[in-house]
């Protein structure tokens, strides 16, 4: 595919941004860590753009201006301007591109003192990759979409390294990081920063410090997203404010409550109300072992309904095996989606582990909705319920909730 086609669309709208861009790639916790860097730069009082995919509800959720989702009508704008420049040039673009581009369009219209841009695919040949990174971060390494990636994770680290420029700063908050991507950074000549070597963290129960090229910082918050793994993507969050210190200055204050208010729907999300439900959008299985560990730091529950669906090209087995010892009864439905696995699809895969031999139960459903109905009808008001598998699951979860409420309204 290639980048010249969307960067000759960009050339002829003039889309050269004049504010710092911080770029996250990386195969899990790249939207933790894009959240994370908002609600901090908004705290310290910066306008700040965030572009992110994919979405759970509607399409705006991907436009975020000042923490706000872009309005249909500043979105159309921008989708017209893009349109426009992309008929001059004779040339198409996928649905990626045309939204990347609009919303740079929008943030560059909008004057904002900095944008987050969260690589969609991989990274050497996304569409992110056309804007220069003021500092880029590469928050994990696992295998997903090795259609597209490679089938190694030097390969895919390769590919990831691809948004490391020279003379900037290229955060890494993969522990064991594969060799391909320091070998990029050299070859690029990018300021490399690798979690353990230059930047770090150590964590108490109820804060955490952290240490890097800004110095230390500590006592700070445990991030108000669940989860095990957040410190390591708060973590990355400061070394990289530390590399833009120089244009986006921020205060203690502003990284403390920053902290504090970040939200992000969909990564073990916890709902209100009983039975528990957790909602996690975990699609392969290094976020799926994650969301295990996660659950099983939790109180005990007497039972745990999954609510499961994935897309047909994902790892369906390897989410399984990491998610059976805290699963006693797989809810699975189908995706209408082109790429989604239907119910059988999935309850093979569950066959295949073997996760009846392990005590567990399986049920088909048409739908996550009504897959949802039933754990909520099933489930006790001390069981658990864990909706995840992709977006897809999540989504329409959310949704369905949100018209039952409204019925009650």
């Amino acid at each position: 595919m290639g980048l010249e086609r969307v960067d000759q669309v960009k050339t002829t709208l003039d889309l050269v941004p004049h504010f710092p861009i911080i770029t996250v790639g990386g195969t899990n916790g790249k939207g933790s860590t894009c959240a994370m860097l908002e609600a901090i730069l908004s705290r310290a009082g910066y306008r700040v753009a965030c572009y992110t995919s994919p979405h759970l509800l509607r399409y705006n959720e991907r436009v975020r201006v000042n923490l706000q989702e872009a309005s249909n009508a500043d979105l159309c704008k921008a989708f017209e301007e893009v349109e426009s420049a992309r008929v001059d040039s004779g040339i198409s673009l996928t649905y990626f591109e045309f939204g990347t581009l609009a919303a740079m369009q929008l943030f560059s219209q909008t004057g904002v003192d900095a944008a987050i841009l969260e690589v969609g695919l991989g990274g050497r040949l996304d569409a992110v990759n056309i804007f220069d990174a003021d500092c880029a971060v590469l928050t994990s390494i696992d295998l997903d979409h090795m259609d597209y990636l490679g089938d190694t994770r030097e390969e895919i680290g390769f590919e990831k390294a691809g948004i490391f420029r020279s003379g900037r700063a290229a955060i890494c908050s993969e522990p064991d990081v594969p060799a391909a991507v320091r070998r990029q950074a050299e070859v690029v000549g990018a300021n490399f920063m690798h979690i353990g070597e230059h930047f770090g963290y150590s964590a108490a129960a109820t804060s955490w410090d952290y240490w890097g090229a800004g110095g230390k910082r500590h006592s700070l918050p445990h991030p108000a997203l669940r989860g095990i793994y957040q410190l390591r993507n708060a973590s990355a969050c400061l070394a990289a404010l530390d590399m833009v210190e120089d244009s986006l200055p921020v205060t203690m204050g502003a990284i403390r409550q920053g902290l504090l208010d970040v939200t992000l729907p969909g990564r073990f999300q916890v709902l209100p109300g009983r039975p528990l439900t957790v909602l996690d959008v975990a699609h392969n299985p290094a976020a799926a072992q994650v969301l295990a560990a996660n659950l099983g730091n939790m109180d005990r529950y007497p039972k745990t309904y999954a609510v499961f669906a994935m897309l047909r090209d994902k790892d369906m087995a390897g989410v399984v095996r990491a998610l059976m010892p805290v699963v006693d009864e797989w809810l699975v439905a189908g995706i209408n989606a082109p790429r989604g696995a239907t119910a059988d699809e999935l309850r093979q895969a569950l066959e295949s582990v073997n996760v009846v031999g392990a005590g567990a139960t399986i049920c088909t459903f048409p739908d996550t909705a009504t897959a949802y109905a039933y754990a909520c009808e099933r489930a006790t008001e001390n069981d658990r319920i864990c909706v995840f598998g992709s977006f897809h699951t999540v989504g329409e979860v959310l949704r369905y909730r949100n018209a039952v409420k409204r019925r009650q309204q």
